[in-house]
């Protein structure tokens, strides 16, 4: 019987490709930015929607998201002119996985904040006084 190989532990080279992925799509912005741009949406709604979040960083996860091919940016002939994005094809089949990982965060997120509690609790106790 054929040994098998020795299982190696992933590697991230400083150069690896999904580096600068993984830190998109692990973003929260851009993962709440996914969960709401279900259809095209203006920047200003999204604002809205994203509640916390400033213009600045709002525009700067967009702007990588687009330049990324996960969504497309569309300025409207309105007036004022307004801007509008919507998911790219390359967005859209993101949504699958990206969709497990929120339902998973929403099934833990009480489990999680009890675990949150406990250890704040028990790190809190173990601090010393000043």
């Amino acid at each position: 019987m054929a040994a098998a190989a020795p299982r190696t532990s992933p590697r991230f080279a400083v150069d690896c490709p999904t580096r600068p992925i993984l830190d998109q799509v692990a973003d929260k912005w851009t993962m709440m930015a996914l969960t709401v741009l279900q259809e095209p949406t203006r920047f200003n709604e999204l604002r809205r929607q994203l509640e916390g979040v400033t213009q600045r960083v709002l525009t700067q996860t967009l702007r990588r998201m687009e330049r990324n091919g996960l969504v497309v940016r569309r300025v409207l002939e309105t007036s004022p002119v307004g801007v509008e994005y919507s998911l790219t094809p390359l967005g859209e089949s993101f949504r699958g996985p990206f969709t497990c990982l929120y339902e998973w965060a929403l099934a833990h997120s009480d489990e999680i904040q009890e675990f949150q509690r406990t250890f704040d609790a028990r790190t809190a106790k173990a601090a010393p006084a000043d």
